[in-house]
């Protein structure tokens, strides 16, 4: 099992930043990709921004309403995914859930990851 806890969430207005945290434990070993995934009110869930953690790891991929705004990034020795959010739009405003999977094939579908925290609510204003 792997536990997942996310932090940083909070409101800011349209243009500002924010830096979401995700903190892992337990067999964080068998875990090959982790992600940001994030719901609106009504609205399906909807992968932002992956990166591969395994083996020789780094490699990540960014939706295309994301791209050049958000960068994810992670801390292998604090066990710490981030998200940093630049250029926040009122549409960027969600759940943001921190994700981790062992056999993730469209890192962007939300099914393939096998763990998940409670989440970070972000809301951007106007």
């Amino acid at each position: 099992q792997v536990q997942l806890v996310e932090s940083g969430g909070g409101s800011v207005q349209a243009g500002g930043s924010l830096r979401l945290s995700c903190v892992s434990s337990g067999d964080t070993y068998s875990v090959s990709w982790m992600a940001w995934i994030r719901q609106a009110p009504e609205k399906e869930r909807e992968g932002v921004a992956a990166i591969y953690t395994g083996v020789g790891g780094g490699n990540s991929a960014y939706a295309e309403s994301v791209k050049g705004r958000f960068t994810i990034s992670q801390d292998s020795a604090k066990n710490t995914l981030y998200l940093q959010m630049n250029s926040l739009k009122p549409e960027d405003t969600a759940m943001y859930y921190c994700a981790a999977g062992s056999r993730v094939g469209n890192v962007f579908r939300p099914d393939d990851y096998n763990y998940w925290g409670a989440g970070t609510q972000v809301t951007v204003s106007s």
